[in-house]
């Protein structure tokens, strides 16, 4: 009994500092290489290089003719922000700048990427944009989508931006780890816990929920959740699609569901 409760506790601390080991790859599966950079589109950007916790996190800013505002754009767990040129068109064609970052590890951003080390880029980049240069908070977006949701929610907790819109955004990585391994004790072992349940109710600016019922990655019932948990003032925009696709999948609906959100606070050019 002795001897099987001692292998029991050896293979349970194996297990354990195993999946620490392969925590970071799995919530952070960033790429390193740059495919694609704004000049090849055609606009005009500068390349932003911050520091943060002696390493370096860097982003491109992106402006329009005339901005209504600037989108602080908190991008998903996967590639960098060379993989996000739809996103960004859809913003510019709204008439927003764009002011997009990696996170460290991802892309020019140096370091290991962490929960502990994406709160501090987008508080970097929040700091660039309204202190630097001098951009009024109110005319600021915070915008994220999946895992950037709940960076943007965090910082969002603490400052008051024009708005805030979550898009394919879960309540927790704990919440999303028990549901897909319910046997598994990812409460105990999950370091990158994203608690972003604990921040929605802290947020004061008009908020934007979006997320779709086909959701393949982050079930639908996240966002309705956030969206019962936020405070007033809030609205939730249903799109179609899968998670990674789903806004190009909507298509123009989802277009018309950020114009007529942002409308009345950012008004067009």
């Amino acid at each position: 009994m002795i001897w099987t409760i001692a292998l029991g506790g050896l293979v349970l601390g194996g297990l354990v500092a195993l999946v620490g080991a392969a925590q970071r790859a799995m919530v952070f599966p960033a790429t390193r290489g740059m495919l694609w950079a704004p000049a090849e589109a055609g606009w005009d950007y500068q390349d932003v290089a911050l520091p943060v916790d002696g390493q370096t996190t860097h982003g491109w800013y992106i402006p329009v003719d005339q901005p209504r505002g600037v989108i602080l754009y908190s991008h998903g767990n996967g590639g960098n922000i060379s993989g996000r040129m739809g996103g960004i068109a859809i913003w510019r064609d709204l008439g927003f700048d764009v002011l997009i970052y990696d996170y460290g590890g991802y892309g020019n951003s140096t370091g290991k990427p962490s929960e502990r080390r994406c709160y501090k880029d987008i508080r970097a980049f929040w700091q660039w944009l309204t202190e630097e240069r001098g951009v009024a908070p109110e005319r600021v977006v915070l915008f994220g989508r999946s895992l950037g949701g709940a960076v943007a929610a965090d910082l969002a907790s603490e400052v008051t931006p024009g708005a805030v819109i979550l898009e394919s955004t879960f309540t927790s990585a704990v919440t999303m780890g028990k549901e897909a391994f319910p046997f598994f004790p990812v409460n105990l072992l999950l370091r990158h816990r994203f608690e972003t349940e604990d921040k929605i109710g802290r947020v004061t600016a008009p908020l934007l929920i979006v997320h779709s019922p086909d959701d393949d990655i982050v079930p639908y019932h996240h966002g309705r959740a956030l969206f019962e948990m936020a405070p007033e003032p809030k609205t939730f925009l249903e799109i179609a699609g899968n998670h990674n696709d789903g806004y190009s999948e909507t298509g123009q609906r989802y277009i018309d569901g950020l114009s007529n959100f942002l409308e009345p606070l950012f008004p067009g050019r």
